[in-house]
């Protein structure tokens, strides 16, 4: 039966009040495009955009009706809110608390947050919000649409996850009785019939049958375009005499409107692989083909330093609790040449930087692709989240044959709110860490998307007796010393082999590899710190040493994503960063320590700060990650499931000292994640202009509410 979460737990759960609101500042750089290019980014923007509501509908069966009543009462009133909380009874403050949640939501692009996927509830009373709600007709609608699962409180249910462990997962819509096991076994068969699922949700009917709901502007594409000629399969294993049906047409206005913004932006591309890139998205938002899709990204992949930086599509699978299924996310941005002169450096030097990552030849690509590496400025970011860098595509044989880009977004770590609070740290390093954390940011950034992320191999039986390495003499092991005696099977994938653990997994053995090279004087040289010659007590020593700090302190912070009800982590990167925090804490000999205080009578720490021994990070904080960064790699190489499981929830396993007495003065702490106002484009007398918001939580409503295509 379900269990409602108790009073003091369900604080944690309460929107953030206020939100940190931030703004994506990009004019200058907007205004430096030529107008052609104005155009191909207002319509890429507007194709981002559109996928609004497909993405409102992955997270939960109530966003779309939340984001429908939010924008329908700022039209109504016409942004003039004091004017409607009069009218509805609503006092300042409730009128504060409904505009700080519905901030919250849409930076959100849902009620579950983009970083941690736990659900957070609206701290205006039920009642008062159907108040607001009532002032319009159509606000009301959707408000009674919502209204039972705003608030509704039940431990599963505040979290994002397997809908049979009691989660909640749209991906698996109307599907009460779908299970982990079923969710195994389609997928198990639409691998073998060569059914990519990153586009798709599942639907289990009353019959016990399934459909496979293809997000398609088309309801009836030809067998021609259709990636699978059959419609409809026959299931085995567990689920033998049960039929899957292949049902095109979801979100089908959504993608016919993102289709059109393609078609429009295609008569502004600068070349003709942009040209090219156009024609297989349309294609594929219109049919639903996921090989049109890989297509486009082939092409993208070709298209280096444009001015105009652009991809869209159903790309992270972060959220899907299974680890396959992706979420619609689209930006548009573009290139800061000034930024992007350090990281074309590292990449032209990145061949002489991976010999020296823990691992011989065998377990790394035979020829290391140069990728395009740029730092952009964001105009739009449609999607739940803004991440601070991107190393896309995520498909293994577009990276492994062709490559990858890097992408580092400027504006999106340099957004910073006034009199930001930074906790867990020393006062003595307070000063230094305000003045180098954006530097150091951005050096982790660019070395966790380009060689974290773009580093290693895939020892793989490609095709039945085929190998891409000598099966004869296999690769010795530099963990076990012995040659190896796992590898990936034909047909199976880095996903498909270590599931929903996989993105956790492969987060932070990017991050190992970003902690491993920071302590590289040559490469903090590339950045701009430092003559390369080794230096603790140079610039080059202050950014590294606020890199260490920067993963201490995040992996602290880290448990406001690990829940206690659940006993499960919301965020891979946070859990990612935990297991870092873990390894740092036993590296020994005092590298690095929780420091605070407790009272005999209390049950939680409190004054925590993590302390960082500077001289101690070559001899004793390197080794560890050095150490940790071998195995995760050497186990995602050999597909050794096993090894990498045991060994990684050991270290993100959260035991009562983390979860009973430090987690709570975390939660105490806390600091709201930024979200982030965007500017909107529109065309006026022929031209493309920009119109910017202010950083406030009206600002952000207006914005969306100015977006009338979504």
């Amino acid at each position: 039966m379900p269990s409602k979460i108790g009073k003091d737990l369900l604080q944690s759960y309460l929107a953030d009040d206020p939100p940190t609101v931030v703004q994506l500042a990009i004019k200058p750089h907007f205004e430096a495009l030529t107008d052609r290019e104005k155009h191909y980014a207002h319509y890429l923007s507007i194709a981002s955009w559109a996928g609004t509501r497909v993405c409102l509908r992955q997270v939960s069966p109530e966003s779309e009706h939340i984001y429908d009543m939010i924008v329908e009462l700022h039209r109504h009133c016409k942004g003039d809110w004091t004017s409607l909380a009069k009218d509805s009874g609503v006092s300042d403050e409730e009128l504060t608390e409904f505009l700080n949640y519905a901030a919250q939501f849409l930076g959100n692009t849902g009620n579950f947050k983009s970083f941690g996927d736990s659900k957070f509830i609206p701290r205006i009373s039920a009642r008062q919000l159907k108040a607001l709600a009532s002032a319009s007709p159509k606000a009301l609608e959707a408000h009674e649409k919502a209204e039972s699962s705003i608030y509704e409180s039940d431990v599963g249910h505040m979290h994002l996850g397997y809908p049979d462990a009691g989660h909640v997962s749209n991906y698996y819509p109307d599907s009460p009785t779908l299970t982990k096991e079923d969710i195994t076994q389609l997928s198990t068969t639409f691998e073998e019939e060569g059914l990519l699922p990153e586009n798709t949700r599942v639907r289990k009917l009353p019959s016990g049958d399934f459909e496979i709901l293809i997000a398609s502007s088309q309801t009836h594409p030809g067998e021609d375009t259709r990636d699978l000629p059959d419609l409809k399969y026959e299931l085995e294993g567990s689920l033998t005499g049960k039929t899957a049906t292949l049902v095109f047409g979801d979100h089908k206005a959504e993608m016919q409107k993102i289709a059109d913004g393609i078609r429009e932006a295609h008569k502004y591309t600068a070349n003709e692989t942009q040209s090219k890139m156009m024609v297989q998205y349309f294609k594929s938002f219109e049919t639903g083909s996921l090989e049109a899709f890989k297509e486009s990204q082939r092409e993208w992949v070709k298209d280096k330093s444009p001015n105009v930086e652009s991809d869209i599509g159903f790309i992270e699978n972060y959220r899907d609790p299974h680890g396959i299924r992706s979420e619609f996310e689209g930006f548009v941005a573009m290139v800061n040449k000034e930024r992007t002169r350090a990281f074309s450096q590292l990449v032209e030097e990145a061949p002489k930087y991976i010999p020296k990552l823990p691992w011989s030849a065998d377990f790394e690509t035979d020829q290391f692709l140069s990728p395009d590496f740029t730092s952009l400025e964001v105009l739009s970011y449609a999607g739940s989240g803004i991440p601070a860098g991107i190393n896309i595509p995520n498909y293994d044989d577009i990276r492994q044959n062709l490559g990858f880009k890097n992408v580092s977004l400027g504006n999106v770590m340099s957004a910073q709110a006034p009199n930001e609070t930074i906790p867990f740290l020393p006062a003595a390093d307070q000063k230094l860490y305000r003045k180098y954390r954006d530097p150091a940011f951005e050096v982790q950034v660019g070395l966790h998307e380009l060689l974290g992320h773009g580093c290693g191999k895939l020892l793989q039986e490609t095709s039945p007796g085929v190998f891409n390495f000598n099966k004869d003499s296999p690769p010795i092991s530099p963990i076990t010393n012995e040659p190896i005696t796992t590898w990936y099977k034909p047909g199976q994938t880095w996903s498909s082999v270590f599931g929903a653990l996989g993105k956790s997994y492969e987060e932070c053995r990017a991050e190992c590899v970003a902690m491993f090279l920071c302590c590289d004087f040559s490469i903090l040289k590339i950045f701009g710190f430092g003559d390369g010659s080794p230096d603790m007590e140079n610039e080059a020593g202050d950014v590294m040493y606020t890199a260490y700090l920067s993963m201490a302190r995040a992996g602290i912070a880290a448990l406001e994503f690990w829940d206690p009800a659940s006993r499960k982590w919301g965020q891979g990167h946070m859990q990612a960063r935990y297991s870092i925090l873990r390894t740092m804490l036993d590296a020994g000999d005092g590298f690095a320590e929780l420091v605070y205080s407790k009272e005999a009578d209390e049950t939680s720490v409190k004054d925590l700060e993590i302390h960082i021994d500077r001289s101690k990070i070559i001899s004793h904080g390197r080794p560890a990650m050095e150490k940790y960064l071998q195995r995760l790699h050497i186990f995602k190489a050999t597909a050794d499931f096993a090894e990498g499981k045991k060994m990684y929830e050991e270290l993100t396993n959260v035991d009562s000292f983390w979860a009973e007495e430090v987690r709570p003065e975390v939660l105490r702490r806390k600091v709201p994640r930024k979200v982030y106002v965007q500017a909107n484009t529109l065309v006026e007398y022929g031209e493309v202009v920009l119109k910017e918001y202010e950083p406030t939580v009206e600002g952000m409503i207006r914005s969306y509410a100015e977006r009338e295509y979504i």
